[in-house]
């Protein structure tokens, strides 16, 4: 998170965002709610050390920021269904599904909440923010399917290591 977090897209100094699939891989890797909300402290603080560093950064930090929480949270629950799947497609229609929700959600609070759009309405705001789905989608499943490849590598590494010492 601390390489990606700077900015949502991805740019000359920065990987695109990885903070949905990494909450999507810490429901599936950690089952305790401390580690969602430790987490989740995680990415504020280095939200508000970007800010501090950069000014010009994308994001302030106000009340449709807390959008996040839930955004965070339904990738944590999904993660949380599929940890134990051998499924490579039950995992990718969650990282999907999950990803799509928590867009939403995220999309929704920042253009409600956040005070950048004083005047708008329910239908304007659900109208505005699409542009920004693809990338997002496509660089969640990038990181998922990232992770998919290196966690079966490794599990087949030591699936053979450990048949060969028998």
């Amino acid at each position: 998170m601390l390489l990606t977090r700077g900015d949502h897209l991805l740019s000359s100094i920065s990987l695109p965002d990885a903070s949905f699939a990494l909450f999507l891989i810490g429901g599936m890797l950690l089952t305790k709610p401390k580690w969602f909300i430790s987490l989740f402290i995680l990415s504020v603080v280095i939200d508000l050390a970007t800010l501090s560093i950069n000014s010009s950064y994308q994001i302030p930090i106000n009340f449709g920021y807390w959008g996040l929480l839930p955004s965070y949270g339904i990738m944590w629950f999904f993660g949380s269904r599929i940890a134990n799947t051998k499924s490579f497609y039950k995992f990718m229609a969650f990282g999907v599904i999950s990803t799509l929700i928590s867009f939403v959600i995220s999309t929704q609070t920042y253009n409600l909440l956040s005070g950048t759009f004083p005047d708008i309405t329910i239908k304007e705001s659900i109208q505005t923010g699409w542009e920004y789905l693809p990338q997002s989608l496509i660089y969640t499943m990038s990181y998922l399917l990232a992770y998919w490849g290196i966690h079966s590598l490794f599990k087949s590494q030591f699936v053979s290591q450990k048949a060969t010492s028998l």
